[in-house]
Parts: structure tokens; sequence; C-alpha cells
């Protein structure tokens, strides 16, 4: 029988037992560890890569968010309503309600970003199936906008951008907080819809909004919804100094003329009935100080 004896050097040795030491697969580890682990304003935890390439919102007011912070050509599409600011508009189209899950998954991003109330966690489940990940924002007050355009900061390496936003953007709010009040705060009812009344409530962002701009909201009850449908008999308590939904002449020939008992309230008999610039009203986003600064010419004739 003849032996063979292999004499390896110790560097040679060395590297076989290190390399023995390594994980399978390698390139599956470095993924790993270029993840991001994040957690979004409804608790729920998800993995993004660390460098999101392709990314997409599928609310507006994200949309809006994602043009003031991100690398604009990493942005791959937009949804039907999305029309700030203009240049989205060049963006492909996915239907956000309902969802056009197949458009969507055609662009291939890597992370789809929306706002709580806008896309359902069905949809954001059969997407995270399809390895797409959904991270979600909610706002409650002003600086909650501030603090998600600085999350979408540092999800998307674009810190110092976020920074410099949130920064202007905070000292606008806080030059119209401190501006002197003109007199008593007037009880401000926004409406959305008219038939049913649905109006903004309590627990809204625009509490918070018309707080800055130098008024309260009228709905002081924290309802259930968001969006509370209210009864003739309810606004009429209410009494509000002031209505916003459509300018005097509009409400006046539709709404009032179907609810002419509310022609009673204080905003009609003052004639403070106002239209206001629904895309500043709705979106919670980067123009958020615009939208307070708006409120308060209204409330300050």
């Amino acid at each position: 029988m003849i032996r063979i004896v292999l004499r390896l050097s110790q560097p040679l040795l060395l590297g076989l037992l290190l390399g023995a030491c390594q994980p399978d697969n390698p390139g599956k580890q470095t993924a790993a560890a270029a993840a991001q682990q994040l957690t979004d304003d409804l608790g729920r935890h998800l993995t993004v890569p660390a460098h999101p390439r392709r990314i997409l919102a599928l609310a507006a007011s994200m949309t809006e968010m994602l043009y003031a912070v991100a690398d604009t050509a990493t942005i791959v599409g937009r949804t039907q309503v999305c029309d700030f600011p203009r240049a989205v508009l060049r963006k492909p189209v996915v239907n956000s309600y309902p969802l056009d899950l197949e458009g969507l998954v055609r662009l291939h991003p890597d992370v789809v970003f929306t706002t709580d109330g806008i896309t359902s966690l069905d949809d954001a489940a059969r997407l995270e199936k399809l390895g797409i990940p959904v991270y979600y924002q909610k706002y409650d007050k002003a600086t909650d906008v501030l603090r998600g355009l600085r999350d979408l900061g540092r999800i998307l390496g674009r810190v110092p951008q976020a920074r410099r936003l949130t920064d202007s953007l905070a000292a606008e709010l806080q030059q119209l907080r401190a501006a002197p009040p003109v007199g008593p705060r007037p009880r401000v009812l926004a409406i959305t819809w008219q038939d049913p009344i649905y109006v903004y409530g309590q627990n809204t962002l625009f509490t918070d909004k018309i707080s800055l701009a130098g008024g309260q909201n009228a709905v002081v009850e924290k309802f259930p919804q968001p969006y509370p449908a209210l009864t003739r008999e309810y606004i009429l308590q209410l009494n509000p100094d002031v209505l916003i939904g459509g300018s005097f002449g509009k409400l006046d020939s539709t709404f009032f003329r179907k609810y002419p008992e509310l022609k009673r309230i204080r905003a009609y008999q003052t004639r403070r009935v106002f239209a206001i610039t629904g895309d500043l009203m709705e979106r919670p986003g980067p123009r958020v100080a615009q939208s307070v600064r708006e409120l308060q010419r209204l409330l300050r004739p």
C-alpha cells in the first residue's frame, strides 16, 4: 500500500480552517447585513433594503413628501390622484383604489410608502407576500409630518436633505404659532361631504392646524371615526363661527338649500363661509405650513 502524505504550509492550513467556518451562503448574509429593520407608525415590523433604489407612494401626500426628500430618479410611479409637484405627472400611474396589484408589481419597487387610512392592511399583506415591504405613516399633529419627513430621510439615506426641510418648516410653524391673537378663537367646522354631512373630527390633523392658525375645531367630542357624520341637530348645537367647505355663494345654493335650517348657525349669519384649497387641507405633507397659513388668513380678515 502506498501512503501519500501532504505537507501543508501553516498559512495555507489556517486559510482552509477559516474557510470551513464561513457560512454556506455568504451572499445571503451580506444582503441581511445591508437591510434595515424598521417599525412603521402602525407598529408593524418590516425589512427594507439599506439603500432603496426604486420607491413608490400610494398616497398623494406621501408622494409629495418623497419629492421633497428623495432622489426623484428613484421614484418609479404615482397614483391616479398624485398631481403635485407637476414633475410627478411624468411617472407611470398605478391605481391605488382599488389597488392595481399587477401594475404595481411591474414597477419592481424596493419599498412602498403610504399613510394610515389610505391603503388597507389586506393590500399591504398581499404586497408583502410578493416581497414588497409597505411602510405606513400616521399624523395627528403638524409636528408628526415633520417627523415623517425625517424618517423618510433616514430610510432613504437623505438625512441632510430632510433635516434642512424640516428645520425650515419648524421655523415657519413656530412663526405662525407665535402670531398674536386678534380676539377669541373662532370655532371652525370643516365639512368634507354634504350628504350625509361628514366633517373633520377632533382626532384629525385639522384640529392641530386650525389651532396653529388661531382657531379651534368646533367638534370637541372625540368620535370613533376621524371623519364623523353629523346630524343637522348636532351642527345647530355646535353653532360654529366659521364654516369651511366651499364659498358662501356655492354653499348657499347647494348645502344650505338642502339644509335650510342650518342657516341659523353663526357662520351663515355672518357670512364666514369659506372655500379652501383641497390639496392643502387634505394632504399632510411638506406644504403643511402653507396650509396653516391659508387657514390663518381666513380667520384673520
